[in-house]
C-alpha cells in the first residue's frame, strides 16, 4: 500500500480560459425539509472553482436552494408524495449527467424507493464520474447488486454511521476497528474510492492512501460533509482523477475549517462560514 503525503494542486487558470474550461458539475438532492444541503453543496462547488454548477432538486424546494445561491442554475425535479426526488426523475438526471462533467449525488435527498431506484441507474451509466455522499450512500446500504452492476466512476464518502450501514449490506464479517481497514476494504469490493470521514479523514482506491491532517472538532456540525461534497466534485470538474480530487479536497476543506476557527472559534463553527474561507484555502495551499 502506498502512504500518499503530497497533496495535488489545479494547474494554473490559461488567460484565455472561459467557464466551460473549469467544469461543469451536477448536484443532485434535496428533499421536503432538507432544501439547504443541495444548495451548500453548490456553493462549496463554485467556491472550489468549478465554472459551472447546476443544482438538481426537488421543484417543491427549488426556490428555496435558488434563493440561497444565485450563481448556480437549478433543474426541477419530479417528486413523490412525501418531497423526495421520485423515480419519474430518471430521465431528467440522466441528461444532466450528459451535460455534466461530474455528478454529486446524496446531500439532503433522504431514502426512498424512487431516489434508490435514480441512483441505481446511475451507478450504472458508463463513464459517468459520480460522487454519492449521505443519504446516497444510505440508500446504497438499502439496495442489493449495485457492486456488479457499477459501470460509473464512483467516489463514495460516508461518515462512519454510513460506514458501518454500508459495511453491514456487503461483508459478512464484523466492521475492523481500524479506519484505515475499512477504507481499503471497502475500496476493494467496490472498485471505488473511499472518503471515510472523521479525525484523520482515510481516503483510498486499494492501492493509495492518504490520511488527512487538516480540520478540527468544530467541523462537526451540519452541513460539513456537503461542503466536502462540493469540493471533491469541483476538482474532478477541473480535471484531478478521483484519487487526486478526493485527497486534495479533505485536505482544502480541512484547511478551511482551521481557518475559519481560527477567526470564529470551533464552537460557533457553521458550514458556511468554511465556504467563506475556501478562498483562503486554496491561496494557502497554491502557495505552499
Amino acid at each position: 500500500m502506498q502512504k500518499v503525503t503530497e497533496i495535488p494542486k489545479l494547474a494554473p487558470r490559461a488567460k484565455d480560459a472561459h467557464k466551460g474550461s473549469f467544469g461543469r458539475v451536477c448536484i443532485a438532492g434535496g428533499c421536503v425539509g432538507m432544501s439547504g444541503a443541495a444548495a451548500i453543496a453548490g456553493r462549496a462547488a463554485l467556491r472550489s472553482g468549478a465554472g459551472l454548477v447546476r443544482v438538481a432538486i426537488p421543484k417543491s424546494i427549488l426556490p428555496i436552494a435558488a434563493a440561497i445561491e444565485p450563481c448556480f442554475t437549478t433543474i426541477p425535479l419530479p417528486e413523490d408524495r412525501t418531497g423526495h426526488i421520485s423515480a419519474r426523475a430518471t430521465a431528467s438526471l440522466l441528461k444532466a449527467a450528459a451535460d455534466n462533467d461530474v455528478m454529486a449525488f446524496g446531500p439532503g435527498v433522504g431514502v426512498a424507493g424512487g431516489v434508490k431506484e435514480v441512483l441505481n441507474t446511475l451507478i450504472a451509466r458508463d463513464g459517468l464520474r459520480l460522487v454519492i455522499d449521505a443519504d446516497g450512500i444510505n440508500c446504497l446500504a438499502r439496495s442489493t447488486g449495485w457492486v456488479e452492476a457499477k459501470k460509473a466512476h464512483v467516489i463514495l464518502t460516508p461518515h462512519p454511521g454510513e460506514m458501518r450501514r454500508l459495511w453491514q449490506s456487503l461483508f459478512r464479517e464484523p466492521v475492523p476497528d481500524d479506519r484505515t481497514v475499512q477504507a481499503v476494504r471497502l475500496a476493494e469490493k467496490t472498485g471505488c474510492v473511499v472518503v471515510l470521514k472523521g479525525a484523520g479523514t482515510v481516503v483510498t482506491d486499494a492501492e493509495k492512501v492518504y490520511i488527512n491532517t487538516t480540520g478540527n472538532p468544530g467541523m462537526a456540525t451540519a452541513g460539513a460533509g456537503d461542503v466536502l461534497t462540493g469540493i471533491i466534485a469541483a476538482l474532478a470538474g477541473q480535471g484531478m482523477n478521483n484519487f487526486d480530487a478526493a485527497t486534495a479536497g479533505v485536505y482544502i476543506h480541512g484547511l478551511a475549517g482551521d481557518i475559519a476557527a481560527e477567526e470564529i472559534g470551533q464552537v460557533s463553527l457553521i458550514a458556511t462560514d468554511m465556504i467563506e474561507a475556501l478562498g483562503r484555502a486554496f491561496m494557502k495551499h497554491e502557495q505552499l
